[in-house]
């Protein structure tokens, strides 16, 4: 395969990614956090301790400056800075206020996202993301956290995969609600907070649509505060974004995916500093939704196709109709096998570089995961990590891939096909 060395821009964002809920530990005033304990549910396991970043951050992040990285992407977890009502914790938002201190000591890029699928209790019992209202809730939250935190942020994103669960619908692969009346275990979540189970309503759990058009509008407001908030930083949205790709008699449907899930969040962005991109394999779409893999192909952990091209279609798309700036903000794969994990992100970056080569304003690419970590329903099976985490130690353990992707980033360049 002939290749050529690539030099990316000067100021490029090289870094990894973790969610709070996945990594820290603990969040017990989370909704997820009761899914997790109710018998039943579809969590294989609770997330516990997960890798307990809530107290070892500083290690971790010395950990990505010395393997060559610039960029760290981590959530704040709402649960934890506003555990009821308009009552907002110091001592959270001087905990991460630590962590973005710790950040900028080790010269590492802070990347904050502000909703990472969980929300506190009180929120998700009281309409969560099908009621209107917590568009309002959820920007006063980002104001009063940007008050705190904004001299420190590098770059915000407001919500994560905000399309996340219309897409999902929309492929086949998710109901458009759950039914308490007929999931003892999701009623019982409910009671468990005090709340109506016909009102509980955690993003990913309630009805995919309307949580759609809320997010739209969280994702406004929030923008509209962190823009006005303390602090000058980039601010933008991460989107889930499969490669859709119509199989025979799948056009109408694959166009109709994209137009209800995709488009209308790239419309949105058009007035943000950049759009998260976050791909991992392609969606081969038929008349009635998304097909499964076709037979032999190459499948990772989660069961999906090994399609790191995903990548760069995806990135040309979000960047010819949102006309903003690209980062990556989530690109990874869940194996076992760690030569395959570096193919994936070589195979993937190829496409970065072909993209700017090209004239695409891409700012940034953050490997999902820093760690081995809770996968939400599948437990801690699938590893996405560059790192290894012991689960009854903690103890941290490199992976070549680490090494490997630490020193594409140190480097800034890499050995690409850019055919």
């Amino acid at each position: 395969m002939p290749t050529e060395r690539f030099t990316f821009p000067a100021n490029f964002l090289w870094g990894t990614a973790t969610a709070a809920h996945q990594v820290e530990g603990g969040n017990i005033n989370s909704d997820f956090w009761v899914l997790e304990h109710v018998p039943g549910s579809p969590f294989v396991e609770p997330s516990g301790d997960a890798c307990d970043q809530y107290h070892r951050y500083a290690d971790d992040i010395a950990m990505l400056a010395r393997l060559g990285f610039n960029t760290y992407r981590f959530s704040i977890e709402w649960a934890r800075i506003e555990p009821e009502p308009g009552e907002f914790s110091r001592a959270a938002l001087d905990h991460y206020r630590r962590v973005l201190a710790c950040c900028h000591e080790h010269k590492i890029t802070p990347v904050v996202t502000f909703h990472h699928f969980t929300s506190p209790r009180w929120v998700a019992g009281d309409g969560g993301w099908e009621e209107k209202k917590t568009a309002e809730r959820f920007a006063r939250y980002c104001e009063r956290a940007a008050a705190h935190l904004g001299d420190l942020i590098g770059v915000a994103c407001t919500i994560n995969e905000a399309n996340l669960g219309a897409y999902q619908y929309l492929l086949g692969a998710m109901p458009l609600k759950l039914d308490p009346s007929r999931l003892e275990w999701f009623a019982e979540a409910a009671r468990r907070i005090g709340a109506d189970p016909n009102r509980f309503a955690p993003y990913l759990m309630c009805d995919q649509m309307k949580a759609r058009d809320t997010m739209l509008e969280a994702h406004r407001l929030a923008a509209a505060a962190l823009k006005s908030s303390r602090g000058k930083f980039p601010v933008g949205i991460c989107l889930a974004l499969g490669d859709l790709q119509a199989m025979p008699g799948g056009e109408q449907r694959r166009d109709y995916i994209k137009a209800e899930c995709q488009d209308i969040f790239y419309e949105a962005a058009r007035g943000d500093d950049f759009i998260g991109v976050q791909t991992y394999t392609r969606d081969r779409i038929g008349p009635d939704g998304a097909l499964p893999p076709e037979a032999g192909v190459e499948t990772t952990l989660m069961g999906y196709e090994f399609w790191p091209e995903a990548l760069e279609a995806n990135i040309r798309q979000a960047a010819a109709i949102a006309k903003v700036p690209v980062i990556v903000t989530e690109n990874g794969i869940g194996t076992d096998k760690d030569d395959r994990r570096i193919e994936y992100v070589r195979r993937a970056l190829n496409g970065v570089a072909r993209c700017i080569r090209d004239g695409i304003d891409v700012h940034g690419y953050c490997y999902w995961s820093l760690l081995d970590n809770f996968e939400w329903n599948s437990g801690y099976r699938p590893t996405f990590g560059l790192v290894a985490v012991d689960r009854e130690t903690q103890a941290r353990s490199l992976k070549p891939s680490a090494k490997w992707l630490g020193d594409i980033a140190r480097a800034g360049a890499i050995d690409a096909d850019l055919r």
